[in-house]
C-alpha cells in the first residue's frame, strides 16, 4: 500500500522502517521539512516528503506526533485528501510535560475524538499503546501464541478491518476495541497501555478499564513520564528510554 506518516519522532521512524520491511511504499513528513529526514530516510527505507506528499493519494496516513502539534497541522492539507484514505491516529496526550491542556479531553472527549475534529476527517485509534522497542523486535508469524495484541478502535467497520490486518501482517494480533468514543480504554495510565498483553488478556484490559478513573489514569501515567524524566535527565532522554513519542 502507499502510506504516508506524519512525523518522525520514535514511533514514526519505528512504523516506517517496519512497513517499508513488509513491502508497502512509505512517505514520512515532519513540521521541519523534508530535508532534514535525509537520516531517517536512510534508517527506514521511506522517501522524505512534505505533509501535503505523505497525505495526497495514499491507502493510509499515519498521524504519529504529540497530540498538542496536532493544532498546529494545517487542515486544508486534509480537506484535499482521496475519501478512501484511512486515517491512523496513534497520538496520546500528556498535559503540562509536553502537550498544551485541552479542555474537551479535559472534559472527558477520547483523545482521539478531539484530533477527529480538529482535522475533520475520521480516524482510527492504532499503535497508541506499544513501545518503539516492541514495535520494532517483537512482531512475531501467525502460528505463535506468544503475539503481542493490539486494539482498534473507530467508527468505520470496513476501515478497521484493514488496520487491522496491516498489524497482523506486522507480527500482531489485534481486536477491534469498538467505536472512536470508546478509544478512551487504551489511553496512557489505563490497564491496556504499553502492556504487550495477548488476544484474552488485552480484552480483559479494556473491560477493566472505568472511565470514572479517567482523571486518575492520566494522572498515573503523568506521574510515570515525570519519574522518567527525573531519571533521564530531560523529556527526550525519557521518551527515547520509555519508547513512546
Amino acid at each position: 500500500m502507499e502510506i504516508g506518516i506524519i512525523g518522525s519522532g520514535n514511533i514514526g521512524k519505528t512504523l516506517a522502517k517496519q512497513l517499508v520491511l513488509h513491502g508497502h511504499k512509505v512517505s514520512i513528513c515532519n513540521s521541519r521539512g523534508p530535508q532534514t529526514l535525509k537520516e531517517t530516510g536512510r534508517e527506514t527505507g521511506a522517501v522524505a516528503a512534505t505533509i501535503e506528499e505523505a497525505v495526497h493519494e495514499k491507502d493510509i496516513v499515519v498521524i504519529a506526533i504529540p497530540e498538542g502539534s496536532v493544532l498546529k497541522l494545517n487542515r486544508s492539507v486534509f480537506s484535499q485528501r482521496n475519501s478512501k484514505t484511512i486515517f491512523i491516529d496513534t497520538c496520546n496526550y500528556y498535559p503540562h510535560v509536553r502537550d498544551v491542556q485541552i479542555p474537551e479531553i479535559e472534559k472527558g472527549m477520547a483523545e482521539s475524538e478531539w484530533v477527529s475534529r480538529q482535522l475533520e476527517v475520521p480516524v482510527i485509534k492504532a499503535f497508541n499503546n506499544i513501545t518503539v522497542g516492541s514495535l520494532d523486535t517483537r512482531g512475531l508469524s501467525r502460528e505463535n501464541k506468544n503475539r503481542i495484541c493490539l486494539p482498534v478502535a473507530g467508527d468505520d467497520s470496513e476501515d478497521k478491518q484493514v488496520i487491522m490486518g496491516l498489524i497482523h501482517s506486522l507480527g500482531f494480533d489485534s481486536i477491534d476495541a469498538g467505536s472512536l468514543a470508546n478509544s478512551w480504554r487504551q489511553q496512557p495510565g489505563t490497564p491496556a497501555y504499553c502492556t504487550d498483553l495477548g488476544v484474552a488478556n488485552l480484552k480483559a484490559a479494556l473491560a477493566k478499564a472505568e472511565y470514572s478513573k479517567m482523571a486518575q489514569y492520566r494522572l498515573n501515567a503523568l506521574s510515570d513520564v515525570e519519574r522518567a524524566i527525573e531519571k533521564n535527565g530531560s523529556l527526550a532522554a525519557a521518551a527515547a528510554n520509555a519508547g513512546r513519542t
